[in-house]
């Protein structure tokens, strides 16, 4: 009966152990409030700069995504060329399994357009004949590159339009800054990860006599670590909020002013945020951030004073 007792009373023992620590610890910074707020802002500080470059890549990743789903190629038509033949050559086009469709733009079309677009409608009223010539406006199945090669060597084509290359830079910027994002999370957390851990430190000399004693009446270092190491937890969680909280403030600021320069471009283009499923791992690695800088300091300290056994 007894060794039973002794059984259930140890897990028993070692879970109050761990909901006092989760709790004094929380305590702990509660009771000096200048300190935690620097320290909880100095991380957050730390953990939003690459968080925020990250989501400014993502949405601009979004938006070269919506216009790669636009790859449309221009084939401007001879000015002789009538509409019979435009129409003919789109049927054409419409065969092939690179093409995926084909628009016939008409020169009165582009003539409206360029009227209602361009704000030179008393120029073009000026002009009297329309000069504008047929245009075909394909989307390409595949290898838009080749299409477009292909289509220029038409003899009704007169001029291909196909701005590929500010799509192969921007997925090249885009791929540079995903790895500037990882170098910086790094660099940044681990500069965060010092921060607990300095922090840490400064509690763990102050409450050095207090650890001395349970080191000479034996107590286990797992059992003296576990208060700092939930300090750290808290300082992460803390910051990770602090973090999203800044971001969230920085993306409602701006996306008002996005909204409407997206406009002006006839686009409905609007911020995103992180995906619950981001979020919560923000908050987790934030978390694991702390408890990781307060434990490395915390076992630092812990083998250097340990009492040498007799």
């Amino acid at each position: 009966m007894n060794e039973a007792r002794v059984h259930h009373s140890g897990p028993v023992a070692w879970l109050n152990h761990h909901v006092y620590s989760f709790v004094s610890s929380l305590g702990r910074a509660v009771r000096r409030p200048w300190a935690t707020l620097l320290t909880i802002g100095v991380m957050a500080v730390a953990l939003a700069l690459p968080l925020g470059l990250w989501a400014v890549l993502d949405n601009i990743s979004r938006f070269g995504g919506e216009l790669q789903q636009s790859r449309e190629i221009a084939v401007f038509l001879k000015p002789e060329l009538g509409l019979d033949r435009a129409q003919a050559l789109a049927t054409n086009l419409r065969g092939r399994s690179d093409v995926a469709t084909v628009k016939v733009k008409t020169p009165e079309e582009g003539l409206k357009e360029l009227r209602e677009r361009g704000g030179l409608g008393d120029a073009i009223d000026a002009l009297g004949d329309n000069p504008l010539p047929s245009v075909l406006i394909v989307t390409p199945r595949g290898d838009e590159t080749a299409l477009a090669e292909s289509l220029s060597a038409l003899p009704e084509a007169d001029q291909v339009q196909h701005d590929a290359q500010w799509r192969q830079r921007l997925d090249g910027w885009l791929r540079f800054g995903g790895r500037v994002v990882w170098v910086l999370g790094l660099l940044l957390g681990l500069g965060a990860l010092l921060v607990v851990g300095n922090t840490v430190r400064l509690d763990i000399q102050s409450r050095r006599e207090e650890i001395g004693v349970l080191q000479l009446l034996g107590a286990r270092d797992g059992f003296i670590r576990r208060p700092f190491l939930y300090l750290g937890a808290w300082y992460g969680l803390a910051a990770g909020a602090l973090a999203l909280g800044l971001l969230t403030l920085a993306a409602w600021s701006l996306r008002a002013p996005l909204a409407d320069l997206a406009a002006t471009y006839g686009s409905h283009f609007q911020l995103t945020g992180f995906a619950p499923a981001v979020l919560v791992g923000v908050l987790v690695g934030a978390t694991l951030l702390g408890w990781l800088g307060a434990g490395v300091v915390t076992g630092h300290f812990l083998r250097q004073t340990r009492p040498a056994e007799a």
